[in-house]
């Protein structure tokens, strides 16, 4: 049996710096109130590039690190919930703008854990054995979906893309163990977009709440309770201690989380990757933009030799780990 590798990674943001500062000049804020809550000083916001462009850049660039033809792509997944639209799919703009013509193409809606889990979907299309190639990338624009007014929330989010370009090459799996979940229960502390029926014919109850909405506290309290355990779970899955894993890539919402993660399962703080200090949280994009990142600077190698912790955790609510060798 052939298993999917990792033969590229590539990241992509908007230009644009946003630093704190800049912030406290449209909001009562500053940066040492958000620095020192967040972890977060900068992140990159779009001026017109949509989600699709970001994507695009992301998927170029994989294509050109591997000198990969873009005519033997099988798929192309993209994790987003700030898509350009609802039709056509982010995914499907993307695959016109690469000329793609030979892969099928479509968005994964689970927030921020939506990279974990369109890599768990793509390395099973590859498993499959009916494909052999597939680019998996995260992206978004949530600066479009925030309200600049709520200081709560719009002081944490940015724009960005990352994703990884996945090959039938190698004898051994790419993902030694995976643990996906969900909870709808508890999914409105985290919404966006939400949309009801109007039309001639209904009676419309609610008015559309289009602004991404968090209860901060109730979102932080699942993430430090429910996200290590998962962690652990997918460790004792794989028969892997914490000290085999070389590093931990969380999704980048908070660095007291991270913080809170190390001390849970015991292990160096040092190990969890972080460049939210840069780029804020982005969602689905954030693990792929750090594991771009940190392959870029030396830190990851593809060559086979490093056990990650992938692990994102939002809305939805979702979280799930991906134990993984590159």
């Amino acid at each position: 049996m052939t298993f999917a590798k990792i033969t590229a990674t590539a990241h992509y943001a908007p230009e644009q710096v946003v630093t704190n500062d800049a912030l406290s000049q449209i909001m009562a804020t500053s940066d040492e109130w958000i620095a020192s809550r967040t972890g977060i000083r900068s992140r990159h916001i779009s001026i017109d590039e949509n989600t699709s462009d970001l994507a695009t850049k992301v998927g170029q660039r994989l294509l050109e690190q591997a000198a990969f033809p873009v005519e033997a792509l099988d798929f192309i997944i993209v994790a987003t919930v700030s898509p350009d639209g609802n039709m056509p799919s982010t995914a499907s703009l993307v695959q016109a703008n690469l000329g793609a013509h030979n892969a099928f193409a479509f968005d994964l809606t689970a927030a921020c854990s939506g990279f974990v889990y369109a890599l768990s979907v793509a390395d099973k299309l590859i498993a499959s054995g009916a494909y052999q190639n597939g680019l998996v990338i995260g992206a978004e624009v949530l600066s479009k979906v925030v309200d600049w007014s709520d200081r709560a929330t719009s002081v944490l989010f940015g724009d960005g893309a990352g994703g990884v370009l996945l090959q039938a090459l190698s004898d051994e799996p790419l993902i030694l163990a995976e643990s996906l979940k969900s909870d709808g229960s508890r999914g409105m502390s985290l919404t966006s977009n939400l949309t009801y029926p109007t039309s001639p014919f209904s009676e419309p109850s609610q008015a559309d709440d289009l602004f991404l909405k968090m209860d901060g506290r109730a979102i932080f309290d699942f993430a430090v309770r429910d996200v290590p355990k998962n962690i652990l779970e997918s460790l004792v899955q794989a028969e892997l201690s914490v000290d085999e894993i070389d590093y931990f890539l969380l999704h980048q919402a908070n660095s007291r989380i991270l913080d809170k993660m190390a001390r849970k399962i015991k292990t160096d703080r040092q190990k969890f990757l972080q460049n939210m200090q840069r780029y804020g949280n982005t969602s689905a994009a954030s693990i792929p933009i750090i594991l771009s990142e940190s392959v870029a600077d030396g830190t990851l190698k593809l060559d086979g030799t490093q056990k990650l912790v992938l692990t994102g955790f939002g809305g939805g609510l979702t979280w799930g780990t991906l134990v993984v060798k590159i």
